[in-house]
């Protein structure tokens, strides 16, 4: 079965960093399209980032410049390098990712999301 993990959340102050790693686990044949979202309280779920299977990239406003995402290829990990946090990055991030399995069948997976608290 395909499973994503998140890891790397916690508390920072303003001005910090974080690395999140967003991890698939299973029979992989390839991870595709990986996307991350946040979700504060009272507000929807909401794009913050997102990298292809070839490396290309695209970034909220609100983030650009501060946060990069990377991977290595189309079965490792990805990491959203999260730089000069803000209070208002607060939130719990998720890891979205479309995944083949080694029978190639499709899975758009979820992560179970892990908590980035900037606070002073």
């Amino acid at each position: 079965q395909v499973q994503l993990v998140e890891s790397g959340g916690g508390l920072v102050q303003p001005g910090g960093s974080l690395r999140l790693s967003c991890v698939a686990t299973g029979n992989i044949f390839s991870i595709n399209d990986v996307a991350w979202y946040r979700q504060a309280p009272g507000n929807e779920r909401a794009l913050v980032a997102a990298i292809t299977w070839d490396g290309n990239t695209n970034y909220v406003d609100s983030v650009k410049g501060r946060f990069t995402l990377s991977r290595d290829n189309a079965k490792s990990p990805v990491y959203l390098q999260m730089n000069n946090l803000k209070p208002e990055d607060t939130a719990v991030y998720y890891c979205n990712a479309k995944i083949t399995d080694d029978l190639r069948y499709q899975y758009d997976s979820w992560g179970q999301g892990t908590q980035v608290t900037v606070s002073s």
